[in-house]
């Protein structure tokens, strides 16, 4: 045989193996009113992600993505390096977004490095979701960020268990304390120190069981919250107010519990999570959602609630969206209208009627590779409220994505 057709033959058994995808998506999200500490009303960014997979054997799979991206309003870092770890305070210009190793034989699943793990099954909020951490710069849009882990996955097809390494905590990106996400008051100014990472792993160990026209799991999670609480130095007493706050990430500890269960229309999920702070850091609660789910023709409907218990009540002020969500009404209705159309809606209520979040949101695909999508969020409430101390946040987002 010649050598062309059989370099030719090799090209293709290799690009069988070869997977990639990847989108350039251009964003414009605009403000109708301006926030105490940031004047800005349009927000234009652009990102691009490239994702692939190559099957090294049958067993082996390698996967890996990057992004780059860059914005207006300085959400983004203008530096010329690479990150790993997602510990920048600002979004990374460039950043690795998974990179990870995967054997995968029946009965046995270890995957090593940079990846996403997702624990639970209720919407909106998932208090076992503890390997999960999130970009918060904009705190309703927000999106996952991967951790560097080991993960090993045993069992058959009715009983899985999980066990999970982390050898550095992934914290969650909170907002910028100079812009809209952080209202803080007018006669404060706080400078914000290096913050203190804890040098410890985390570990977790999630069971599964899938029974007859039912699914359970309980979880177990030792390491460190992923959002952090604020040590605050004050510096000066007149005013303005100056503060020191530097952030760090206590020790946690939590037992975890989730189901599903059909039952007759609708599908009843619950999931419960009780956190403990070993070194007395943080409060100590339990986070748990309740909701029905109900999927007709092209609608999914969801609705529930999400209460919480303290107790025990401790430590400094923190950033905490989960429990943000607490003692509200929570829910969302989805819509395909065609093929290429789609509307959603979610949002959150809170109990007591002093925190609101609605967001609305159309989605169509223009062309083979063209997609374009037109939300809007409403936010409402009082100002000690979670939700509500957003109320000046109130925006439209229009995204149009070129997908390859």
């Amino acid at each position: 045989m010649r050598p062309a057709p059989v370099l030719v033959f090799a090209l293709q058994l290799a690009a069988q193996d070869f997977m990639q995808r990847g989108f350039i998506e251009m964003r414009l999200a605009g403000f109708p009113q301006a926030a105490v500490n940031d004047r800005g009303r349009l927000i234009a960014s652009a990102l691009l992600r490239y994702e692939a997979t190559y099957k090294i054997s049958s067993a082996w799979r390698l996967a890996g993505g990057v992004e780059a991206r860059t914005d207006s309003h300085h959400q983004t870092q203008r530096v010329w390096s690479l990150s790993w770890w997602d510990r920048e305070r600002q979004r990374p210009a460039f950043a690795v977004r998974r990179a990870s190793l995967t054997y995968e034989r029946p009965g046995v699943t270890l995957e090593l490095g940079k990846q996403f793990i997702r624990w639970g099954k209720t919407d909106i909020l998932n208090p076992t979701d503890r390997f999960a951490p999130r970009d918060f710069l904009a705190v309703v849009d927000n999106d996952f960020l991967a951790v560097t882990a080991a993960r090993l996955a045993l069992g058959a097809q009715n009983n899985t268990l999980e066990l999970v390494f982390a050898p550095a905590l992934t914290p969650s990106r909170v907002p910028l304390l100079t812009q809209r996400w952080a209202p803080l008051p007018t006669w404060v100014e706080v400078r914000e120190r290096q913050p203190q990472y804890p040098p410890g792993g985390q570990f977790g160990a999630r069971w599964n069981h899938v029974g007859r026209g039912w699914e359970a799991s309980l979880s177990l999670y030792e390491g460190y919250n992923h959002l952090p609480l604020y040590e605050v130095r004050p510096v000066s007493a007149g005013l303005p107010v100056r503060i020191e706050a530097r952030r760090f990430y206590p020790k946690l500890r939590m037992y975890g519990a989730d189901a599903a269960v059909p039952l007759g229309p609708v599908t009843v999920k619950g999931e419960a999570a009780l956190f403990r702070s070993p070194a007395s850091q943080t409060d100590e609660y339990v986070l748990y959602v309740v909701q029905a789910e109900r999927q007709a023709g092209e609608w999914l409907l969801v609705g529930g609630y999400a209460g919480q218990t303290i107790t025990r009540a401790q430590g400094p002020p923190g950033f905490a969206p989960d429990r943000g969500l607490a003692k509200a009404f929570l829910g969302r209705a989805a819509y395909t209208i065609d093929a290429n159309r789609s509307v959603a809606v979610e949002g959150a209520a809170r109990q007591n009627g002093k925190g609101l979040w609605v967001k609305i949101e159309y989605s169509q695909a223009l062309a083979a590779h063209w997609r374009a999508t037109a939300a809007f969020t409403l936010i409402r409430g009082d100002q000690a409220d979670f939700l509500g101390q957003y109320r000046r946040n109130s925006h439209f987002l229009l995204a149009l994505r070129y997908s390859f």
